[in-house]
């Protein structure tokens, strides 16, 4: 799909994005994001590894765009994805006691 980020067109694929993000390790999520594959990623990271450019150069809203039109999903808020609450407690009240 070709798409323009900061003025530049880009052929992006979904196969490429998910390549290209393999093996980078997400940085903290304080604003938008986008999960690809079974990790979140900041949607400024994203466009900074698939176009090479300084963040500063190019929207949020255009990567969340192109990513959106390639079929990731994108989140607008960084607790946009439910939480692992882990285990439930079990139902016979077994929890500590306050003595």
């Amino acid at each position: 799909m070709r798409c323009v980020i900061a003025r530049y067109p880009f052929e992006l694929t979904k196969a490429g994005v998910l390549a290209t993000m393999e093996g980078i390790t997400p940085e903290l999520i304080t604003g938008p994001s986008v999960t690809i594959g079974r990790r979140r990623y900041p949607v400024k990271q994203v466009g900074q590894v698939i176009t090479r450019q300084d963040p500063r150069d190019f929207t949020t809203r255009e990567v969340t765009r192109a990513m959106t039109l390639l079929g990731f999903t994108c989140h607008d808020r960084p607790g946009a994805a439910p939480a692992d609450l882990g285990d439930p407690a079990p139902l016979g009240g077994t929890g500590p006691t306050v003595g």
